[in-house]
């Protein structure tokens, strides 16, 4: 059963006149409230998400008992309150451990539905559970029963947080391969994911791999399927191998032979996919646990070097399971890790789960200021780019979704949802992709690098999630624009790199301050080799789920009307910076006192509640 958004219409439980005076207008705001969620939330497979209101209204601690005992049938996993009146707070709140809480109260003038909201935040504030607040700007008549616009951009930010959280819970990463050429995040570290995600860690040999290859545990009838339309649009492109003459370990290296490196790839990628999801065809070939697969919802591989030295590496693999189409057409993406960082993976993640779309693994290699790239290149930066540039790339694995072929309604280059490319969205993108054979300097075993550079200027959100000794998991954002630079800039800059990877120049929005006071300073502050990029600007989403999952921000570039964070934020001042990390440790002593003996597993489930303020607050 999928996770579902319970809608808590509360009520002043008086009798005789005015609890039934109140009953259609509470009713109604939670009817508004649910068409409004599932008009705009979807979850990661493009269906629209569920919204379930409890079959009574919420006057008292027996009519709230009944709305929880329907909940945990529905597979409820967010619960938000909606009232246009006073109501008795602590009779009615929702006070399971299990769901992400938000309460909408009524700004109008004949019942006094903000004073309850008001009381309502203070009592789950005492009681250690975060609840995030909303609450129009403007006033409005009893017999408006609409949504206003400030409200429903809050509700529907918190619902895409909340319901990302509910798809989270108890799905699996899946760790394909295992640490090596010292990449730290590649490093699974299983007790952040199930304590914060509350995700299981799985791991699989490679040999898994070879096992199916060789006893031929696939659907053979999809493998074909899946060659034939590799070798029609997938088209071979610059050989930076031609023409060398290797040294003789690397040439015994390469066992699968440079014409048969597709086959090996489309079964390799038919595989790991079922290694995630699961295949009933397998079932039906007689392999019953292999059909099972391991619920992921992401992964990733790492094999340098111990496959790549030897057989032709996963970037295939990794950009098509990223991308948002297949050989069966468009398709979920699936957030899959080059390197197993496993850190970029979770970032990957959380992008997808908020937006629907592809997200693009990234090396974040280099800064390009006006003046080195005037320097090399003779010409100057403009548009987007004027102030700098950084240069992001990666070993081929990016999803194909991020050259911005797909157009939206006005012709312009855009990352869509997955759900709504079109047959002309895609065959664009395959058009806009080449397959360069991987450096056997650097894999001997070859493989096949996507290679194209981003031809759209969008807006794009860049993340990180980074693991701090001593304080925990972090995520970086920053919001910016993908750049297209005239092609004598691009051509001397992307050839001082590997010219067989996919290139997007990224230029983030400046605040004059801090980590965005300029282009390098972003660089310079970015904490890990990696990123993650994703369309548009979802840095307050980013935001709002990171709160729930009790992650700190370390810098964003968000608008500060946009973030939108548990009310018991304001009981720490707005002076966020210099005391972040003295709010942090307050929170945690105070959740554990209150959690008395049981306090350690008291937080790890209050972050499944959503538990934004029991551990973290944010830094910025």
């Amino acid at each position: 059963m999928k996770p579902k958004i319970g809608i808590r219409p509360t009520i002043d439980g008086r009798w005789g006149g005015v609890r039934e005076s109140l009953e259609e207008k509470t009713m109604a705001m939670a009817k508004a409230a649910k068409e409004l969620i599932e008009k705009n939330v979807h979850y990661q497979d493009g269906t629209p998400v569920e919204c379930v209101i409890s079959p009574c209204t919420i006057g008292g601690g027996a009519e709230a008992a009944k709305c929880a005992e329907y909940f945990s049938t529905q597979n409820v996993c967010a619960s938000l309150a909606v009232t246009p009146c006073w109501c008795y707070g602590s009779e009615t709140m929702d006070l399971s451990g299990d769901t992400v809480k938000a309460v909408w109260g009524f700004n109008g003038t004949e019942r006094p539905g903000a004073v309850y909201l008001a009381a309502v935040m203070a009592a789950f504030a005492q009681r250690g559970l975060p609840a995030f607040s909303m609450y129009g700007h403007d006033v409005q008549d009893i017999d408006d029963n609409s949504v206003p616009d400030d409200v429903a951009e809050k509700m529907i930010r918190w619902a895409k947080g909340a319901i990302a959280v509910g798809q989270m819970k108890d799905k699996a990463y899946v760790n394909l391969g295992g640490v090596a050429m010292g990449i730290a995040g590649s490093y699974c570290d299983m007790s952040f994911m199930q304590k914060y995600l509350g995700i299981r860690a799985e791991f699989v040999d490679l040999t898994e791999i070879l096992r199916r290859i060789t006893l031929g545990i696939y659907d053979h009838d999809e493998y074909e399927k899946a060659l034939k339309w590799i070798k029609a649009n997938c088209p071979e492109g610059f050989d930076k191998n031609a023409g060398k003459n290797f040294p003789e370990i690397i040439k015994k290296s390469k066992v699968v032979d440079a014409d048969k490196d597709w086959e090996f790839i489309t079964k390799f990628t038919i595989i790991v996919n079922d290694i995630l999801y699961g295949n009933p065809k397998l079932d039906e070939m007689g392999w019953h646990e292999e059909a099972l697969g391991k619920n992921a919802i992401a992964g990733g591989f790492q094999g340098q070097r111990n496959w790549t030295d030897w057989l032709p590496n996963a970037d295939f693999t990794e950009s098509l399971m990223a991308s948002s189409f297949n050989w069966n057409g468009k398709k979920m993406p699936t957030p899959f890790a080059t390197e197993n960082d496993t850190l970029n993976g979770i970032s990957m993640m959380f992008a997808t789960l908020l937006t629907g779309k592809a997200p693009a693994f990234h090396d974040v290699r280099t800064y390009w200021s006006p003046d080195a790239v005037k320097r090399v290149t003779g010409k100057e930066l403009t548009g987007y780019a004027k102030d700098g540039i950084m240069h992001l790339i990666n070993s081929g694995a990016t999803a194909m979704d991020c050259t911005g072929a797909a157009k939206d309604a006005d012709g312009n280059g855009t990352i869509k949802e997955w759900w709504n490319m079109t047959d002309k969205d895609i065959d664009a993108c395959l058009k806009a992709t080449d397959w360069c054979r991987a450096d056997y300097e650097y894999f001997r075993g070859g493989g096949f690098s996507s290679h194209f550079k981003t031809e759209a200027e969008m807006p794009i959100t860049m993340l990180r999630v980074n693991l701090i000794e001593g304080i925990g998991p972090v995520i970086q954002i920053a919001e910016g624009y993908t750049c297209v630079l005239p092609d004598e800039i691009h051509e001397k800059l992307d050839k001082r790199t590997d010219p067989t990877w996919p290139t997007t120049w990224f230029a983030p929005i400046l605040t004059g301050k801090g980590a965005f006071k300029d282009v390098y300073s972003v660089m310079a502050n970015w904490g890990a080799n990696h990123g993650v990029t994703i369309g548009g600007h979802v840095g307050a989403d980013i935001i709002t789920l990171a709160s729930m999952l009790r992650i700190p921000v370390t810098m964003h570039n968000v608008p500060e009307e946009k973030v939108y964070r548990p009310h018991a934020w304001s009981a720490f001042g707005h002076r966020r910076h210099g005391k972040a990390h003295r709010q942090h440790q307050l929170q945690a002593v105070a959740v554990r006192a209150a959690a008395g003996d049981a306090g350690q597993r008291h937080l790890h489930m209050h972050h499944l509640a959503g538990g934004s303020f029991s551990v973290n607050p944010c830094f910025s």
